[in-house]
């Protein structure tokens, strides 16, 4: 049954809890594992470069598969997708936890990462369709929190199951959830208008299509990695890097080229043509690869550079998610009220100067000095983040709903890899144990805040000359 303007309560709220914890169980497991990684290579007798490989094959079968999945929603209906994505991943994490050897375990966690790819694929393009218009933005605050929670939750929650259970245990309680999120969504979440002649169901993707899609991520992803972002900054895995790069811009020009002209085309070329949504997943990657050198960064200089214990260190970082749990649901109570392209022009100018001040801490800084610097990065990122999924949501058509959602999730991998790739860099040149290769992070962090805020900026200057 077709869906006008959002679901009633308390449908609503019994749908949008079955995103969240959808959500929660896609994004959580994108890092849940890394604490875990040596007690699993020593368990199953395998080297630590091999045991990566538990984390790289879930976030690169999420990456690669998130647009054809994205599209198949389009197509199929989102509902469809989300739970297939739900029981897909439910499924795997039962074999994760039977698994007896290393590649079993991987393979489950790429299955794993099918299943995250499907549920991260369409929950944008369901939230559209649970809340009415006039409180989307309300839904997409919500989405947004919880994405940016679940992400620097992992090693909390990790360090917390593994401090009573074995590594298998992490994987135990996806099974209860993933059964509740089935349980709450199967009778409320909504299904995708029915299609008109003036917007039919889009057609199929061409299967050579989705094979240079799945190449152009893949070969990037292996690429990012071997370049250091895990491995180290070794010449023979920088050469393989860069050949697996150059590889994957190639493999983007063929793919790009086919793309083009298709009028529903599989990476939406179609709605980067428009302006307000280019300039909005722009954004996005900037922000992300921002806040990925500074996540990544900030543990060294506090442990290395500062002399900060385990435990402080995480308190302290702590504030950075704090943050923005308080200042996430004011950001989607505004939007409505002052443009997103303001909004997020704000939040990153925030987060770029809470950036930089961490880059610019004194030699020996109180933990209040760094608490407050924290805050304003996480307060910064907060009110960027809905405003801009809002944007990037809206802007699209609602028979490409899926694919606005795809991208969305899209924009956050890829500036999070990004981000993952520079900080490699960095260190190889800075180095990372007295915190100076952190510092300079820091700084690029603050210079990619600065830019994204500069990109939302031009969408206020983009309506206004629309509207001229």
């Amino acid at each position: 049954m077709p869906v006008q303007d959002g679901l009633p309560t308390p449908a609503r709220t019994h749908a949008m809890a079955a995103i969240v914890l959808g959500l929660v169980l896609a994004v959580l497991d994108g890092t849940i594992v890394n604490l875990a990684l040596p007690g699993i290579a020593r368990d199953l007798n395998a080297s630590a470069a091999q045991a990566v490989w538990v984390v790289n094959g879930y976030q690169l079968a999420t990456l690669a598969l998130l647009l054809p999945l994205a599209t198949l929603g389009d197509r199929i209906g989102y509902r469809r997708v989300y739970f297939g994505g739900v029981a897909l991943f439910t499924l795997a994490s039962l074999a994760c936890l039977l698994s007896g050897s290393l590649w079993s375990l991987a393979l489950s966690r790429v299955v794993q990462g099918v299943g995250a790819a499907g549920i991260m694929s369409v929950n944008t393009a369901l939230v559209r369709l649970i809340y009415p218009r006039a409180l989307l933005g309300r839904g997409v605050a919500i989405n947004s929190l919880t994405v940016a929670g679940a992400s620097v939750a992992g090693p909390t929650v990790a360090a917390a199951i593994l401090s009573v259970a074995p590594w298998p245990a992490l994987f135990v309680l996806n099974l209860p959830l993933g059964l509740l999120v089935i349980a709450l969504g199967y009778r409320v979440l909504p299904h995708n208008p029915a299609a008109t002649p003036e917007h039919p169901v889009p057609a199929a993707p061409a299967l050579l299509d989705v094979l240079l899609n799945i190449a152009m991520f893949s070969l990037v992803f292996l690429g990012a990695d071997l370049l250091g972002a895990r491995h180290g900054a070794d010449g023979s895995s920088a050469a393989s890097g860069l050949a697996l790069l150059g590889g994957g811009l190639l493999v983007a020009a063929l793919y790009l080229r086919r793309q083009w002209f298709q009028p529903a085309p599989l990476m939406p070329i179609d709605l980067l043509r428009i302006p307000i949504f280019r300039l909005s997943i722009g954004t996005s990657v900037c922000a992300f690869a921002g806040q990925m050198l500074a996540f990544i960064a900030l543990p060294f200089l506090l442990l290395d550079g500062l002399g900060r214990s385990h435990l402080v260190a995480g308190l302290l970082i702590t504030a950075w998610p704090l943050a923005i749990v308080v200042v996430a649901p004011i950001a989607g109570r505004l939007i409505g009220r002052y443009h997103n392209g303001l909004l997020g022009g704000i939040g990153l100018g925030v987060m770029s100067l809470g950036l930089l001040l961490l880059a610019l801490l004194p030699a020996h800084p109180s933990d209040a000095d760094i608490v407050w610097r924290m805050l304003l990065c996480g307060a910064g990122f907060g009110l960027f983040q809905s405003p801009n999924n809002h944007t990037i949501v809206t802007a699209a058509p609602p028979r490409r709903s899926g694919a606005a959602s795809g991208m969305l999730g899209t924009a956050r991998l890829t500036g999070q890899t990004l981000g993952a790739v520079l900080l490699a860099g960095i260190f190889s040149v800075f180095g990372s144990q007295d915190g100076r290769g952190a510092l300079v992070a820091l700084g690029l962090a603050a210079t990619f805040a600065g830019v994204a805020g500069l990109l939302s900026l031009l969408r206020v200057r983009h309506t206004v000359a629309a509207t001229a």
